[in-house]
């Protein structure tokens, strides 16, 4: 009996201990006119009195959704009571790539996120408003998005990551349904240049982000994080790189993110040990 007993309550404590909550958030998006899907995980612990917590935003691949992260990773239900952290996923569209799309009006995901989605999650949540405890990172599409909006917001997200992500979308000019958003490469090869992550490094000054990126060696977007890397170095912008055996795969993010967790939970704590 006793044993029995005993089961059932380290039963209990196992389920108390990862008990975070999983909400759908619609946020009207008035630049692009219509009201989006934004899934948000709390820690069990929220709404701790007098407490604010940092956000990790968490950007979806291409064909992928606001429940894309939770059905590839969903483990990260865990790394938000454990990092005791709020986690947003935000619906990116299918092929959106994250832009302010110079040639489609309608897709704006580039101020969608950084502005008008940053704005209502520190209306609606006991957020900490600064920029030291907000991270944003994504697989594939969405480790393109992370560093492409952090690289161009740094006032925004004081911490960024990407884990197989399309750094370097020139070399894919029929994929994805890029040319949608940018337009044919052939013809408007200006905003291909302006609009892919390893054109951005300009942007950084050494101080203004602290970011990393990861890559498995069989992955199609090795070789972009690779120069990706090495563009870097050569302009010493301080930087974390990973690279590791492993695809384009499920597998890989979700063993990704559980060291990207870590990362940015070192940033969010600096200074209060």
């Amino acid at each position: 009996m006793k044993k029995i007993l005993g089961l059932i309550i380290t039963y209990l404590f196992t389920v108390s201990v990862f008990a975070s909550n999983v909400d759908t958030l619609l946020v009207y998006s008035k630049s692009m006119d219509k009201t989006i899907k934004n899934l948000v995980i709390t820690p069990d612990s929220y709404p701790e009195k007098g407490k604010k917590y940092s956000v990790v935003y968490l950007l979806h691949g291409a064909y992928g959704d606001y429940k894309a992260w939770l059905g590839k990773a969903p483990k990260i239900k865990k790394y938000a009571d454990l990092y005791n952290v709020i986690l947003v996923c935000p619906d990116g569209d299918k092929f959106s790539w994250y832009f302010d799309s110079p040639v489609d009006e309608s897709m704006k995901y580039e101020t969608y996120i950084s502005k008008e989605l940053v704005t209502e999650i520190d209306e609606k949540y006991n957020t900490t408003l600064n920029k030291d405890n907000r991270a944003i990172t994504g697989f594939s599409m969405g480790g393109h998005g992370a560093l492409y909006l952090a690289f161009k917001h740094p006032d925004i997200w004081g911490i960024a990551a990407s884990m197989s992500g399309g750094v370097d979308i020139r070399p894919f000019p029929l994929q994805w349904e890029i040319s949608k958003r940018l337009g044919n490469y052939a013809d408007n090869p200006e905003n291909w240049e302006n609009n892919t992550v390893i054109n951005l490094v300009h942007l950084l000054n050494g101080k203004n982000l602290k970011f990393l990126f990861d890559c498995g060696i069989d992955d199609f977007f090795y070789d972009a994080n690779v120069r990706l890397h090495k563009k870097l170095l050569e302009r010493n912008i301080p930087h974390d790189y990973i690279e590791r055996p492993g695809g384009h795969t499920n597998n890989y993010w979700s063993n990704s993110i559980k060291y990207q967790m870590l990362f940015f939970n070192d940033f969010f704590n600096q200074g209060k040990e």
